[in-house]
């Protein structure tokens, strides 16, 4: 439920003397071959502090240069801010030229901000030997810290980190965190339902060390899934939010979408349309997918005819539309798809016993048939419009298309078939899904407060064999995972932290999975991507 915001800077939120005027950071996203945006957060003045509505209006100049030192500098100009954006600055930094590397910072008045490092994308039709990306999703601050980001940002050789939503959480202390233990308590102490609520929790978030060291080291590509508004999230409301108690959806929903305009670095105002399209020469293009704003309700359970039904809608009428026309349009080779929640059908036997069975269902969204879990949050609740793209990839004969996957807290490497009922006898495969696991949220192991590595060992064993085309699931780790793609394949490695609860935690290879041009299919891969 709603708190009433307080009128000073509560403990453990951000003030300007223990940050800085650029103490939320820099960050740039979106690249394409001519031009990326750039991102900032000022805090001019003492009261100017995040969600405040203080302060005063603002130019910040801000400069772009092909070297490090700023002696070359190819790019330079003014933004206004103020308290109306919430102090946040968003500039597209043009005239680039394309794939190459580039350093910016921000300036207002003495004070200088963080360089950042950004990289433009090749130029349309440009051969491409190979492209790298980080890959991140669910990353809640209370249940532990953000070693994925600081492990990605010392690769040093991405294009860019692919951010698929749970960026940040709404939930209040103590609600929703690691094994009961608040690792780092939430700014507001209290759910974000309002404005000034989610403009402290972006705020929050972008205070930590290692997600400002990503940020800084390569532009990200992000689109959001639930939690950025509230569990659950479709076009009329989510689970986690109680009408009148906590306000009207629409509001609620408005305040969450122009946070994430100001506070995030992508080419999107609030009002506007999230879901876009970025080439990367003639190797890849990236379709980046909505599956919040549009969504109709999700099913009441498993058994809801309204699973099957054509009039349910999981993208909406117009982004379906885009998402197919992408998929078959001439170009890129790679058609890679940047999907919240995944796409691959997945069937939960009702071999496992109680306390797995409600393990799973509370991973997997918490509704069952008889007592079965199965998630009608992701495409499995929306099955017409997984049965569309299906069968426009089938009958269009489309090939190399891999979905990018988040949401649900675990690895997965999947073949997408044309006809689960009688695959693998037939083999056939339209596409294949590539699942990255949560960089910090609980997991299997976490939810049946297990040694990981133990208990849910059995669990993805027997979630395998009942879904043939899963061929790697890892309910327990927590990570990030990098993403390559050459004109041979498209290849994603697992990397799993030791400890999310420690902020100086080590990471180690998992797995490594491989999509050969041409096939649909994963297959394990050998070594790691160098």
């Amino acid at each position: 439920m709603a708190g009433t915001m307080a009128t000073s800077t509560p403990a453990g939120a951000f003030s300007a003397s223990q940050t800085g005027v650029f103490g939320h950071g820099v960050a740039s996203g979106d690249p394409m071959p001519g031009s990326v945006l750039l991102w900032t957060r000022v805090t001019p003045t003492p009261e100017s502090i995040p969600g405040s509505g203080a302060g005063p209006d603002i130019s910040v100049r801000w400069e772009i240069s092909t070297d490090a030192a700023f002696t070359k500098v190819v790019a330079r100009g003014t933004a206004s801010t103020g308290p109306a954006r919430d102090h946040t600055v968003k500039v597209v930094a043009g005239h680039l030229v394309a794939a190459t590397s580039y350093w910016y910072r921000f300036i207002l008045g003495q004070e200088v901000s963080p360089v950042g490092r950004t990289r433009t994308a090749p130029a349309a039709g440009a051969v491409v030997d190979r492209l790298k990306f980080g890959v991140v999703s669910c990353a809640n601050w209370q249940a532990g810290y953000f070693s994925s980001y600081r492990h990605l940002a010392a690769r040093g050789d991405l294009d860019a980190v692919l951010h698929l939503g749970d960026y940040l959480y709404e939930y209040a202390p103590g609600d929703y965190q690691a094994r009961d233990v608040l690792v780092r308590p939430h700014d507001p102490a209290f759910e974000m339902t309002q404005l000034a609520h989610y403009r402290r929790r972006h705020a929050q978030y972008k205070t930590d060390p290692d997600l400002q060291v990503l940020h800084a080291a390569a532009p990200f590509i992000v689109t959001w899934d639930d939690h950025e508004s509230a569990n659950d999230a479709w076009k009329g409301g989510a689970e986690n939010h109680t009408p009148g108690a906590e306000g009207a959806w629409g509001e609620r929903f408005a305040a969450a979408h122009q946070a994430y305009a100001e506070w995030m670095p992508v080419r999107y105002e609030a009002g506007g349309q999230l879901y876009r399209r970025l080439d990367f020469g003639s190797l890849a293009s990236l379709s980046m997918l909505d599956l919040r704003t549009y969504r109709d309700q999700q099913a009441s359970n498993g058994t809801d005819p309204a699973i099957g039904s054509p009039d349910r809608t999981i993208t909406g009428v117009s982004q379906m539309d885009w998402l197919l026309g992408n998929l078959t349009s001439t170009g890129p080779q790679w058609k890679l798809v940047g999907n919240p929640v995944m796409i691959a059908p997945v069937r939960v036997p009702s071999t496992l016993n109680t306390a797995e069975l409600g393990g799973v269902q509370k991973l997997m969204g918490g509704t069952s048939i008889s007592g079965v879990p199965y998630n009608v949050d992701q495409w499995d609740g929306y099955e017409a419009d997984r049965n569309r793209v299906v069968r426009h990839l089938r009958d269009s004969a489309v090939k190399d298309t891999v979905f990018l996957t988040g949401d649900i807290h675990s690895g997965w490497a999947c073949d997408i078939p044309a006809d689960p009922a009688s695959y693998p006898a037939t083999g056939d495969s339209v596409a294949a899904e590539l699942v990255c696991t949560s960089v910090t949220s609980d997991n299997l192991d976490d939810i049946l407060n297990l040694p990981p590595r133990t208990g849910s060992v059995a669990v993805e064993n027997a979630i395998k064999a009942a879904n043939p085309h899963v061929k790697y699931l890892d309910f327990d780790s927590h990570g990030y995972s990098v993403l390559e793609v050459t004109a041979a394949g498209v290849r994603m490695d697992w990397f799993v932290l030791a400890e999310r609860t420690s902020a100086s935690s080590g990471a180690a290879l998992s797995t490594s999975f491989n999509v050969q041009a041409g096939t649909g299919k994963v297959t394990p891969a050998q070594g790691e991507i160098q």
